[in-house]
C-alpha cells in the first residue's frame, strides 16, 4: 500500500514538494505509447462525486487502495500515462508514479453526478495554464450536449476556450462528448452508434482550431462509423465495469482495428475487475494494441 502518512505530512509541511516532483518527473517523448498506441489509466472520477465501481457503490473512497491500484496499474508493461485530477495526480506526483509516464490533467470536475445542475459541467479543477506550468502532456474534458437543456451552453462554450488554451500551448486537449438526456431528473449518456456520431462531430469542431484535439469516445455498435466521421485521432473509454470482462475486451479489440483508433484510456473496467485481478485486467487490455496495430 502508498504510504499515506508520507503522503499526508508531505502535504502538510512541505507542499512545494509537490510542484518540485512535477518538475523533476521525466517526461516521455511523445504522449502516445510505443507503437504509435496509448494505454492511459483514468483516475478523476471521484472529483465529480463519482464513488462506484461495477457492484460495488464505495469503491473508489479508500483513497490509499485506490493509489495502490493505479500505481499497479502504472507499472505494468505497456502502460503509457494517466488522467486524473489533481489531487490524484499530485499523490502520484509525490510516489515517484509517473516518471515516463504521460500525464493528462481533468480540467472540468463541477457537473456533480446526481447535481441538478449536472449537464453545466464547471471547470473546477485544472486550466491550461497550470498543466503547462506542471509539464504535463495535456488536458482533458467531459462535453455532455442534451438538446432540451440550455445549460449545454456553457459547457460547450467552455470546452471550447479550454481547447483553444491547450492548443495555443501545443498541448493535448482530449475531448469527451456525449449526446446527453434526463430519465428520472438524472443525466445519462445516449449510447447509440448515431448519439456518438454527432457528438464527435460537434466536438472535432470547438476551439480556434482542432489541431491538438483528441476525442475520447464510449465504445458502441459501429465504431467504423463513429470514428470515420473525423480524422482526429480518437482514445476509447472504458465506461461502467462489466460483468463479462471477456466481452467488453473483445468490443475494444474490434474498435482498435479501426482506423483513426490510437489507444484506450479506461479508468473502472481496469482499476476494480470482477475479479479484482488489476495486473491481469491491465496486461490483457495491453495485449489488445499490438494485435490491433497488426491490424491495422
Amino acid at each position: 500500500m502508498p504510504d499515506r502518512a508520507m503522503l499526508t505530512d508531505t502535504r502538510a509541511r512541505r507542499p512545494e514538494a509537490i510542484a518540485a516532483a512535477a518538475a523533476a518527473r521525466r517526461r516521455p517523448a511523445t504522449p502516445l505509447g510505443e507503437g504509435g498506441r496509448c494505454m492511459v489509466i483514468a483516475a478523476d472520477h471521484t472529483a465529480r462525486g463519482m464513488l462506484g465501481a461495477g457492484r460495488r457503490a464505495d469503491a473508489m473512497v479508500d483513497r490509499g487502495d485506490m493509489l495502490d491500484r493505479i500505481c499497479l496499474a502504472l507499472s505494468r508493461p505497456g502502460v503509457s500515462g494517466v488522467l486524473g485530477s489533481p489531487d490524484v495526480i499530485e499523490d502520484l506526483l509525490l510516489l515517484g508514479a509517473l516518471d515516463g509516464k504521460a500525464v493528462f490533467g481533468s480540467m472540468n470536475r463541477g457537473g456533480l453526478q446526481g447535481a441538478a445542475w449536472e449537464i453545466d459541467d464547471r471547470f473546477t479543477a485544472y486550466d491550461a495554464a497550470a498543466i503547462a506550468a506542471m509539464g504535463y502532456e495535456g488536458g482533458k474534458m467531459l462535453v455532455r450536449i442534451d438538446p432540451d437543456d440550455p445549460a449545454t451552453a456553457a459547457t460547450v462554450e467552455a470546452c471550447a476556450h479550454a481547447v483553444s488554451d491547450l492548443a495555443e500551448r501545443r498541448l493535448v486537449a482530449m475531448v469527451e462528448p456525449f449526446m446527453a438526456t434526463r430519465a428520472d431528473g438524472r443525466v445519462k449518456s445516449v449510447l447509440t452508434t448515431e448519439a456518438a456520431v454527432r457528438a464527435s462531430l460537434i466536438a472535432a469542431g470547438i476551439g480556434t482550431t482542432s489541431a491538438y484535439t483528441w476525442l475520447k469516445v464510449p465504445v458502441v455498435e459501429d465504431m467504423e462509423r463513429v470514428i470515420g466521421a473525423t480524422t482526429l485521432p480518437t482514445v476509447l473509454l472504458g465506461g461502467e465495469v462489466a460483468d463479462d470482462q471477456d466481452a467488453t475486451f473483445a468490443s475494444w479489440e474490434r474498435a482498435l482495428r479501426v482506423p483513426g483508433a490510437i489507444g484506450l484510456v479506461v479508468g473502472r473496467s481496469l482499476l476494480y475487475p470482477p475479479n479484482n485481478d488489476v495486473g491481469a485486467a491491465v496486461d490483457a487490455a495491453v495485449a489488445l494494441l499490438p494485435r490491433a496495430v497488426e491490424a491495422s
